[in-house]
């Protein structure tokens, strides 16, 4: 587990949203536990091939998935105290470079380790503004995994604000991540780093 936990940080530490005239808005209102099902459902569809028509469904199937993703406030809450020191175009092209890296990093390697387990889900519930959908998988190699999926709601819609999984914050995580590179570095330097990971990415 602490070997597949060193792996998500990794995918998910240079990761995520696409630029904005590529989304395609969906206003369904699926429910917490719909939205989430949708995500997974078409993260479940990305294959791992090069094959140009291959790479336009994956795209396709992407960016639906990321419409379930609350990228803004992920990005914010990710970036932390750090946040408010950055201009306007300073947050939107980290926006758009995580959303990116969602895209092109995070979701391929979710799609590989969800690709054939059963998706057991628990008791929807609400935290605060939130609503929990709480998930179980039992993978060959990892035994039962418990995730919950956070979401709140705008605009009539349902979108994921964090992932935990086995305790694990994604949202916190990143921070963590980030905080480091800022630190040391500056916020440059980390922008830098997601690029370099998403040009890896697009090879």
């Amino acid at each position: 587990m602490k070997k597949f936990l060193s792996t998500i940080s990794l995918v998910v530490l240079m990761v995520v949203i696409v630029v904005p005239k590529l989304v395609f808005a969906v206003s369904l209102d699926r429910g917490p536990q719909g939205s989430v099902e949708y995500l997974l459902g078409e993260i479940r569809q990305i294959k791992a091939d090069k094959n140009q028509t291959i790479k336009a469904e994956n795209q396709k199937h992407s960016q639906l998935a990321l419409s379930q993703l609350n990228v803004a406030q992920i990005s914010k809450k990710a970036l932390g105290k750090y946040w408010s020191q950055r201009s306007d175009s300073e947050k939107k092209m980290f926006q758009n470079l995580l959303g990116e890296l969602f895209i092109h990093v995070a979701f391929p390697s979710s799609a590989k380790f969800f690709a054939e387990l059963d998706l057991i889900y628990g008791k929807t519930k609400a935290e605060k503004q939130r609503m929990v959908v709480p998930l179980t998988v039992v993978h060959e190699k990892e035994g039962e995994v418990g995730i919950d999926f956070r979401l709140t709601q705008t605009k009539g819609q349902w979108q994921v604000v964090d992932v935990v999984l086995d305790g694990v914050s994604m949202r916190n995580n990143l921070r963590n991540q980030f905080y480091k590179v800022i630190s040391k570095k500056d916020f440059n330097q980390l922008t830098r780093k997601m690029e370099k990971k998403l040009k890896a990415a697009k090879r």
